[in-house]
């Protein structure tokens, strides 16, 4: 699957992470995607149900902490690009526009 967010290693983003208890805006960088291959799928996520197994991982730093979420694309436009991982959590990456970091809460 094509990935229509810009992904830039030295460009700032801004991720949204929501779960049932609401959401926090923070901002990261060098953000990195890649798809599951199927044998990779298989091997990690084979207990899992085929709708279940995630099928990317996204890893960004988020203040200096490399972090990393497995799940499966939900929305991927030029704007925003939204992984769901198992439990509901969501992350929403978006490019960091000027005057958003004011609006950010801090580390995810």
């Amino acid at each position: 699957m094509e990935i229509k967010l810009p992904i830039k290693f030295h460009a700032n983003y801004k991720v949204i992470v929501r779960d049932e208890t609401g959401e926090k805006a923070a901002r990261c960088n060098r953000v990195l995607v890649r798809e599951f291959t199927p044998a990779e799928k298989e091997r990690f996520f084979g207990t899992l149900e085929e709708s279940e197994r995630p099928t990317h991982q996204v890893t960004f730093h988020d203040y200096g902490c490399k972090r990393s979420a497995e799940g499966r694309i939900v929305e991927n436009t030029a704007d925003k690009l939204t992984i769901e991982i198992r439990g509901g959590k969501q992350y929403e990456f978006s490019l960091l526009r000027p005057g958003e970091e004011k609006n950010l809460t801090g580390a995810c």
